[in-house]
């Protein structure tokens, strides 16, 4: 990374950071929003399929707008987690969180789609044999939805990294607080003699979502194998 600019080292870090927290953050919910949608029927499913998909369907603009409204220092859950010293408008935090938003639905897709390739069979016999229900998602299904999760895990980071609209539009961009790769470059291609720098932030882009993509596929069949 020695051929960075401090602002393009900057970027890229902060993406790397803001990406890896949206992951981790939201893989548990995506695991357990997926489950349900697999395994269970109830009033309001496709409702909740629906919300968990809209933002794949919204502009990323409107997306970015509404978590404003939202958790902005004025927003019904911004204006209490502020005295808490929770702050997500115009801080990193926020990016994170625009990133987790558009990268859910992604994460819930790939693992539910784990989920429903498991076969039930297995599950129930783990039941005959004493294992409670949280015994057999640890031991039994866990183990089989791996490939998927960590499809879901990758596609989440990759989309996290790439994302722009909902970012910009709910913590701005600003260097060294909230500017990610998209907006980096987005901001050195607005500027004069930008062209190479957002150049390089443009293949620094390219080699970490390949290096995902090879990574994710490698784990892929060596948990396949075991």
């Amino acid at each position: 990374m020695s051929f960075l600019g401090p602002a393009e080292w900057q970027a890229v870090a902060l993406s790397l950071r803001v990406s890896l927290v949206a992951t981790l953050a939201s893989l548990p919910l995506a695991i357990a929003v997926a489950w349900l949608l697999a395994r269970k029927r109830f009033p309001g499913h496709s409702l909740l399929s629906g919300i968990v998909h809209l933002p794949l369907i919204l502009p990323p603009v409107v997306t970015g707008y509404l978590l404003l409204q939202t958790f902005g220092t004025r927003g019904p859950v911004g204006s209490l987690l502020q005295p808490l010293g929770i702050v997500f408008a115009f801080r990193w935090t926020g990016a994170a969180l625009a990133a987790a938003v558009m990268s859910f639905p992604l994460m819930v897709r790939a693992i539910r789609l784990g989920f429903e390739a498991v076969d039930p069979r297995l599950e129930q016999a783990a039941a005959t044999l004493g294992a409670s229900r949280p015994a057999i998602f640890l031991t039994v299904t866990l183990p089989l939805i791996l490939p998927a999760l960590v499809a879901g895990a990758t596609l989440g980071f990759a989309k996290a990294m790439g994302e722009f609209g909902a970012t910009i539009t709910f913590v701005s961009n600003i260097p060294g607080e909230t500017q990610t790769m998209p907006t980096a470059i987005y901001a050195f291609l607005q500027s004069p003699g930008g062209d190479a720098p957002a150049m390089r932030l443009v293949m620094i882009s390219i080699v970490i979502a390949m290096g995902a993509v090879i990574l994710s596929e490698m784990l892929a069949r060596r948990t396949a194998r075991k």
